[in-house]
């Protein structure tokens, strides 16, 4: 399908200014911001859109709004804004555009698509003037639905989602009328919404933009006087931190951890001690990193594991920590006590979850390697390297590339690695 001319670049739609203005179908920013950053004249933004020069012109100086969701619909298919940040379903050409790109990833997350094109759209486009508790329930809810997006897709799919979200709860919290109650679930909302950005902006490799949504979220947390999710937001800085400064991120991990309380849900408390594990395995600390585990493990062997758990915490079981475990061990040069955990937790996820099952793979080969296991190992990199194949995440690729250029350099004239590296070259 031919793109038109004012298709606008990825790197334009994924300005945070962008991404925000489409939200609230703010179009004269969209229109300045086309500008400034695409070099696209208001004429030709005219022509495309159906709409008059002068009046192009004016929505961009901040006068007037564009209210029909006919037009708004032109302005998408013009600029090729998908369809999700403007609160429509996917556009005709969102899955025309490019018939080479259908690959194995698309088939298996179809269901998933189909889950966002089909969600309820509980933002309209003007901020109601009083939001109630159903409204926060409805908003929610469809938080906690978006999020099953994450098993089944890369950040590089999700980011733009997710980012539209967290904006517009951001509008709500700003413009609508509330209770000091319902503002206060609003804020917490918020704040989960940003965690949600912030992981698919980590995963997608916006490692930058991550650092600002953890911090935006931990902010409005202690705002909203939701304790949990602030501590939460501290320990996903924590382990983006790891592999840059691993001693400050175990001192971020613990001091999430140290804050826990006798409030705190059984899935928060395992999701808080098994990043505190991963951040002191990276430290080289194989004490502190059992302690944190044994921690995880008792939080969800207790009695209020049955309970009702927070949408944010509550995909954390026991297939996680063997993972986490086994990730643990094999920082810590302990194949032995890894490769059971690694196994054990990758035997339970099938083959739609490509994404974590080829990067949690490549610790696994690690293990393997340090165990003497080298043909094992690249045996598996192998695997790792075909669920990875179409997967819009920037983890796996990084990883395998790390553990395949590892064993080039000790073991390249083993036939397996050779073979590995030519495939991967």
């Amino acid at each position: 399908m031919i793109q038109p001319p004012t298709a606008l670049p990825r790197a334009v739609l994924d300005l945070p200014a962008m991404v925000e203005a489409l939200a609230d179908h703010d179009f004269g920013t969209v229109f300045r911001l086309a500008r400034e950053e695409a070099g696209i004249s208001f004429q030709r933004l005219a022509a495309e859109c159906g709409i008059k020069a002068e009046r192009v012109g004016a929505l961009a100086r901040g006068r007037g709004r564009v209210e029909s969701y006919e037009k708004i619909a032109v302005i998408a298919d013009a600029l090729r804004v998908p369809g999700q940040l403007v609160g429509l379903a996917p556009r005709p050409w969102e899955t025309a555009s490019d018939p080479g790109s259908l690959r194995r990833r698309d088939v298996l997350a179809v269901g998933a698509v189909g889950l966002a094109a089909t969600l309820p759209d509980v933002f309209p486009p003007s901020v109601p003037t009083r939001v109630g508790t159903g409204e926060v329930a409805r908003l929610r809810e469809r938080t906690a639905r978006l999020r099953r997006l994450d098993d089944l897709l890369g950040g590089g799919d999700t980011y733009r989602l997710y980012a539209a979200e967290y904006q517009r709860t951001k509008r709500l919290v700003r413009e609508s009328n509330c209770t000091e109650t319902v503002g206060r679930e609003l804020l917490a909302l918020a704040s989960e919404k940003a965690q949600q950005a912030g992981w698919a902006a980590f995963d997608g490799g916006r490692e930058r933009e991550a650092v600002s949504l953890y911090r935006e979220s931990r902010s409005a947390a202690e705002e909203a006087g939701a304790g949990d999710l602030a501590r939460n937001a501290l320990a996903y800085l924590a382990y983006q931190a790891a592999g840059a400064d691993p001693r400050a991120a175990a001192a971020i991990a613990a001091h999430s951890c140290d804050a826990i309380t006798a409030q705190t849900p059984a899935t928060a408390r395992a999701l808080l001690w098994e990043r505190c594990a991963w951040a002191r395995a990276v430290a080289d600390d194989p004490a502190g990193t059992e302690e944190a585990l044994t921690q995880a493990r008792a939080a969800l062997d207790a009695d209020d594991a049955g309970d009702r758990q927070p949408a944010w915490s509550a995909w954390v079981d026991h297939v996680e920590l063997d993972i986490m475990a086994g990730r643990c061990w094999t920082e810590l040069r302990r194949p032995l006590r890894a490769v059971p955990h690694m196994a054990r937790g990758l035997a339970a996820f099938d083959s739609a979850h490509a994404r974590d099952a080829s990067l949690y793979s490549t610790w696994l080969a690690e293990a393997y390697t340090t165990a003497g296991e080298v043909e094992e190992a690249a045996r598996v990199v192998g695997g790792a390297l075909e669920l990875a194949d179409g997967v819009a995440s920037a983890r796996p690729r990084r990883r395998i590339e790390q553990v395949v250029s590892a064993l080039a350099v000790e073991h390249g004239t083993i036939p397996a690695v050779a073979e590995l590296v030519e495939r991967t070259a």
